[in-house]
């Protein structure tokens, strides 16, 4: 593609980056297939193509971004699917916080938006501040009918109840190995995951320990800045990551770590581009670079540890959802997988894996309309799998199915500490289940993770059309 750039805007590092980048896309319109707006709302504006034009357009303009270019580009998931079947390779990721980034820089919004997502990019990161917050949401949903119709989704998406648990404030900066000693690994506390789901985190000390983990949570360590940086708050977003590096590094200096996990899909891949996130923060580049080296999702570890089978497995049928920023970002598809069977559990994979379930950090609050269709339409082909159970990688991933299906839906890391001697997760709690007989469970669905084509009759899109992908 050719771009028209003039030197003055070629000085700003962001241009500079997006020309280079813009340069590679061919338009071969591969990248369109696999992209959830396009396939439901057949326009081109609303695929990975068009939006592509739309931010050179706007790049290289001395105007302020329109308001359609804006709700254009809004309307990305972030879900990263077009870079998987791209022939050129073409870093989608980054243009599209780019784009982002110039449109918080240089348009106005109307107020009430600006209101929403100056909340949602200040109370969110901040466990401090989000715990009171889902509070009074609790309490707005038991008069939702009063509540603003652009509100309702996000109370909706509230679990009705806290959850309890000994160990969800991780308020030890020092978690001990059981018995020897192996390794010394950072965990990633997160934001919202602790409030929503303190259980997660709890089941991750406990299984990390059981095989040998120091487990550290630095009490300096923040939000990762994924919400933040895909709201276009590049600034907020780097200065959270330079409170995580700097945090990370004292203990990479003082006793070591031989990683950094990360429990909630969406956070890793921002920590694993921290190296780019501040390439250009010449005190932060190099630190930065090493932190992001040592960060792995959990699954990626649990399975570099090799653990043996179970004493007892857990035999139920069970369907993983792939996390877009597991999937097509992090390219962890494998190994939850393995992890999951050697627990004892019946895996299925989910028809149109590679389809976003409509949660992509605040997509689901900020574009309840498309998050709906999108999280019905995963919810309809995890039932098509007949499980028992659904496993995934992600808290929004969690939250977002969960509105849809009434399958109970966990951590994979809840699993897996429940099949290795920890307690009942509590999505597990007052149902019955049961479990299938040890020849059935051995039979394993196919594992490979190669997209599928799927004919669909998109009744959610208000329509008769077939979407082809």
């Amino acid at each position: 593609m050719k771009t028209n750039f003039s030197e003055v805007q070629l000085a700003d590092p962001q241009v500079a980056e997006a020309d280079k980048i813009l340069k590679t896309c061919q338009h071969f319109g591969f990248c369109t297939s696999g992209c959830p707006t396009y396939v439901i709302l057949h326009n081109e504006n609303d695929g990975p193509r068009g939006r592509i034009d739309l931010i050179k357009e706007m790049l290289e303009s001395e105007e302020a971004p329109s308001a359609q270019t804006v709700a254009h580009i809004d309307g990305c998931l972030s879900c990263m699917s077009c870079m998987t079947t791209c022939a050129v390779n073409v870093d989608y990721m980054h243009l599209v916080d780019i784009g982002r980034a110039h449109i918080e820089e240089h348009y106005k919004r109307p107020w009430r938006d600006r209101l929403v997502r100056n909340a949602l990019a200040y109370v969110l990161p901040r466990p401090a501040l989000f715990k009171p917050a889902l509070a009074l949401g609790r309490l707005a949903a038991r008069l939702e009918h009063l509540v603003p119709s652009s509100l309702r989704h996000a109370v909706q998406i509230i679990p009705k109840k806290a959850t309890q648990t000994d160990m969800g404030a991780l308020n030890e900066p020092v978690y001990p190995a059981q018995g020897v000693k192996r390794w010394r690994v950072a965990l990633l506390a997160g934001c919202v995951q602790p409030v929503l789901s303190p259980h997660i985190n709890a089941a991750t000390i406990r299984m990390l320990t059981r095989f040998g983990c120091e487990v550290v949570v630095p009490r300096s360590s923040v939000c990762c800045g994924s919400l933040t940086l895909h709201m276009g708050k590049h600034a907020a977003a780097q200065e959270f990551a330079r409170q995580n590096v700097r945090a990370w590094t004292r203990e990479l200096d003082d006793n070591g770590l031989d990683a950094i996990l990360v429990n909630a899909s969406g956070c890793g891949t921002t920590v694993k581009d921290y190296g780019h996130l501040l390439r250009d923060d010449a005190a932060m580049a190099e630190p930065a670079a090493r932190v992001a080296g040592l960060a792995m999702d959990i699954c990626e570890w649990l399975a570099k540890m090799d653990l043996s089978e179970p004493e007892t497995p857990r035999r139920y049928r069970l369907a993983y959802h792939d996390a877009c920023s597991l999937r097509n970002a992090q390219k962890v598809t494998s190994q939850p997988r393995a992890l999951l069977r050697r627990a004892g559990f019946q895996v299925a994979d989910i028809p149109e894996a590679h389809f976003c379930c409509g949660s992509a950090g605040t997509y689901n609050l900020l574009q309840p309309a498309m998050a709906r269709q999108l999280g019905q339409r995963k919810a309809m082909n995890i039932a098509s799998t007949g499980p028992q159970l659904v496993a995934a990688g992600n808290i929004g991933c969690i939250t977002q199915i969960g509105i849809y299906s009434g399958l109970p839906i966990l951590h994979t890391v809840e699993l897996l500490d429940w099949a290795y001697g920890g307690p009942l997760p509590p999505a597990l709690q007052n149902l019955s289940l049961e479990e299938i007989a040890p020849e059935a469970s051995e039979v394993q669905a196919d594992s490979r993770t190669e997209q599928t084509i799927h004919i669909v009759n998109n009744k959610d899109a208000g329509d008769s059309n077939v979407g082809v992908w």
